[in-house]
């Protein structure tokens, strides 16, 4: 082996050492690796031990079934429930019954059962064929803490709570609350911020315990849950640092199956700590490990989200969304695994609140956890015309207009008028340019189609001595572009629309179908959309009259034309199961387009412009100061150096 080889080696040896040190996990990350796998441990443990306590209780079961579901627990609930539940295990017997919460907004049903939320319904909307609207019910809907206790799996919505109060309805009152301002917490600083909590305790004795109390305000979507534990260590092992939190939920449909619709927007979402919000792609099933601290997990569909917001932090988790295909009741089903952590007081509180309410931006931005990004607003400029261009304005108008179809046209205005200043320069921009185009003409014919390099420099130039810029009709389309993209995120999302009808649109957060076709057309559907039909005869023949109207239009090749007829026929594909509160907007728009130009053609005196036009092409042409340095610094540099 000669002197270059060992050399070789001796250098690959030392990268790959550099390497492996500059690619280790720093201790913290370790920790946290450590805390990841620790905890999918315990979940994996617990589903192996829960098995194996549903066979033991199933072999228990031919013994019981000669009994009565009272005497059965009783004559089971010896040497037998001990073995299962251990301390908890005098809290296996019971009856369900229910404690409704309910404010202004929202009915919250809890079952002593686990002393979970059992259902939640929202006082104020319908599900698309008119029933109330219920975000989760049901037995299938799980919520509950999983830890070993004296190496038994407990999962504590097997165990029967004990309330705080003997009546079945805790109910909070208030002042009116005026329309637009439903959810707005600022509506309860005012006085207003009476509350009511419930305590759900399971008490296992020796001071053993776990306890939930919910905390309902008037007026407001959220609902504090505090989560109390008391001598859990005793139970559970001094080196217990950590219990899991699971909340499975099935999530109903509440809008009408549409290809664009709630099927699109269902997913989990989720906020690291001090980070972005994170999500799961809405059309995946698929579980996210959530491997540092989380804020808040959200299970979203379209119009509605059920949140479980941390006031400290989850030491971590993970998320799990299953789509429902072709399910007429469910969307998906959703599920987290949360890791809450214990320390060695004895006795913590882990406080928390839950979000059940509509994705509305500002109601869901009051709270400042960034629980408004759940809400596909679109990137960044589009967002930003969003969030304050757009609904400001929607929300301003809301307040005194009832009718949403109303609020479009105005809506629409306001954008236009916005907007005018530059449609007005592009219409003189153009003006000049058409008024130029003879002469545009004959100098093309000059050169000819040998010289067309010659030919645009002549063009430019006649330009240039005019004062006539070729991309100034490009202005208000720079402009218009991101509110137009922003539309199409905002129409789709906006619960404003929801159910509200306007002339044959029954919801104009979903599409208006006039007829319903015996076929289905491949990207079309089974139905017709009127206010799309509208949007397509006056998008082609905007494009028509653009046509005529431009400078180059009789100089476009014939693929190019094409192409301008085609997209608005895209467009009527596209829209045809979009909400109709979009294809009325962009509807509106090309109408108050027409209209924008008949009122120029009206103000505008072409002569006057041709005459500005052709004195201009007499005057010098005047260069800039950034032109004459530069061409000075050209002359510079051709003149001969003087020889010495």
């Amino acid at each position: 082996m000669d002197k270059n080889t060992i050399t070789g080696l001796i250098l690959i040896f030392t990268i790959l050492i550099t390497f492996s040190y500059l690619n280790s996990p720093s201790e913290s990350q370790q920790q946290a690796a450590k805390l990841q796998q620790d905890s999918i441990a315990q979940v994996a443990t617990a589903n192996a031990q829960q098995a194996e306590l549903k066979a033991k209780q199933i072999a228990v079961a031919p013994q019981a079934t000669l009994l009565s579901p009272t005497d059965t627990v009783k004559n089971v609930a010896g040497n037998e429930l001990k073995s299962l539940y251990g301390v908890f295990s005098e809290a296996v017997k019971g009856t369900e019954h229910f404690i409704t919460l309910e404010n202004n907004l929202m009915k919250i049903k809890v079952s002593n059962k686990g002393g979970k939320i059992y259902s939640v319904e929202l006082k104020g909307y319908k599900r698309f064929n008119g029933e109330p609207l219920v975000l989760f019910e049901g037995e299938k809907n799980r919520f509950g803490l999983n830890f070993f206790s004296q190496n038994k799996s407990i999962q504590t919505d097997q165990f029967f709570f004990i309330p705080s109060v003997k009546d079945s309805l805790l109910s909070i009152t208030g002042a009116p609350v005026s329309k637009g301002k439903e959810g707005r917490e600022e509506h309860n600083a005012k006085g207003n911020d009476s509350s009511k909590s419930l305590s759900m305790l399971l008490d296992a004795g020796n001071g053993v315990k776990v306890e939930y109390v919910y905390t309902i305000k008037h007026n407001s979507f959220m609902v504090g849950f505090d989560v109390r534990t008391s001598g859990l260590k005793k139970v559970m092992g001094a080196n217990s640092n950590y219990i899991n939190l699971n909340w499975t939920m099935e999530m109903p449909r509440q809008e009408m199956v549409s290809k664009f619709g709630e099927d699109n927007y269902a997913t989990a979402y989720y906020k690291y700590f001090k980070d972005e919000v994170g999500e799961i792609p809405p059309a995946n099933s698929e579980t996210k490990a959530l491997t540092t601290k989380v804020e808040w997990i959200s299970f979203k569909t379209l119009f509605f989200s059920s949140a479980l917001i941390a006031d400290k932090t989850f030491l971590n988790g993970q998320v799990t969304t299953k789509k429902r295909e072709k399910d007429v009741d469910f969307v998906s089903d959703m599920s987290a695994d949360l890791t809450l952590p214990l320390d060695n007081s004895g006795s913590e509180t882990f406080p928390a609140r839950f979000y059940f309410g509509p994705n509305h931006y500002n109601t869901l931005k009051q709270y400042d956890v960034k629980l408004e990004e759940e809400l596909s607003l679109g990137w960044t400029v589009i967002g930003w015309t969003n969030k304050y261009i757009i609904i400001p304005a929607f929300d301003f108008l809301r307040r005194y207009i009832s009718n949403f179809g109303l609020i479009i046209l105005l809506l629409t205005i306001y954008v236009k008028l916005i907007i005018a200043p530059f449609t007005y320069k592009s219409y003189i921009s153009q003006a000049k340019m058409r008024l130029l185009k003879p002469e545009v003409e004959e100098i093309q014919k000059k050169f000819g189609e040998d010289k067309k390099l010659e030919s645009q420099q002549a063009v430019m130039g006649l330009y240039k001595k005019a004062g006539v810029n070729p991309m100034g009709g490009c202005l208000p389309i720079l402009f218009q572009m991101p509110i137009l993209v922003a539309m199409f995120y905002f129409f789709p999302i906006s619960i404003e629309l929801r159910q509200q009808s306007f002339l044959w649109a029954h919801d104009l957060s979903a599409f208006d179908s006039i007829a319903t076709l015996p076929f289905e057309i491949p990207w079309y559907g089974h139905h017709v959309s009127l206010f799309c039909l509208l949007m397509t005869v006056t998008n082609i023949l905007y494009v028509k009259y653009n046509n005529e109207m431009s400078a180059t239009g009789s100089q476009q090749m014939p693929g190019m034309k094409t192409m301008m007829y085609l997209m608005p026929v895209m467009f009527l594909f596209i829209f045809n199961s979009y909400a109709s509160g979009l294809s009325l907007y962009y509807f509106l728009s090309l109408v108050f387009t027409f209209v924008q130009m008949y009122i120029f053609k009206k103000l505008v005196n072409e002569d006057e412009i041709h005459a500005q036009l052709k004195a201009k092409q007499k005057m010098p042409v005047v260069k800039s100061k950034f032109q004459a340095r530069l061409e000075e610094m050209a002359k510079q540099r051709n003149v001969p150096q003087k020889k010495k």
